[in-house]
Formats: C-alpha cells, sequence, structure tokens
C-alpha cells in the first residue's frame, strides 16, 4: 500500500484580473507554514509521500511521470 500524504499548492493572486494564479509550488502543511505561506485548509489533496523532496516540496518532474487519477 502506497503511504499518501495531504499536500497544498500555494496561489496568488493575479493583481490585474484578481484571479487566483498556481505558482507551481506544492508542499505539506509543515513546509508551506514554515516557509511562511498561508494554507487553505479546504483545498488539499493527496500524493505519495515519494514524490516529496526533502524539504517538503512537490517534485513535480516525478510526479508528472506517474499516472493519477487527480491533478498535481
Amino acid at each position: 500500500m502506497l503511504n499518501y500524504i495531504e499536500v497544498f499548492d500555494v496561489i496568488e493572486m493575479d493583481p490585474d484580473s484578481g484571479e487566483a494564479v498556481w505558482t507551481g509550488i506544492t508542499g505539506t502543511r509543515t513546509a508551506l507554514k514554515r516557509d511562511g505561506f498561508a494554507v487553505d485548509e479546504k483545498i488539499a489533496t493527496c500524493c505519495p509521500a515519494d514524490w516529496l523532496d526533502e524539504r517538503g516540496y512537490l517534485d513535480v518532474e516525478l510526479a508528472r511521470k506517474h499516472r493519477r487519477p487527480w491533478s498535481i
């Protein structure tokens, strides 16, 4: 069985349009809070723990190599 962990996307607001824009950063609650990002508790997904680097952030290149039923 895979070891899944909860992760969150870092979103910024576009100053011109006011729309939410993904920054390309996804990480664990601990990593994001440690690095000063706000975490929206309602918007989370899960990924295999093996896809995280030593800092707690998603290795996007590794995640893109695997088929998955969710979007990261």
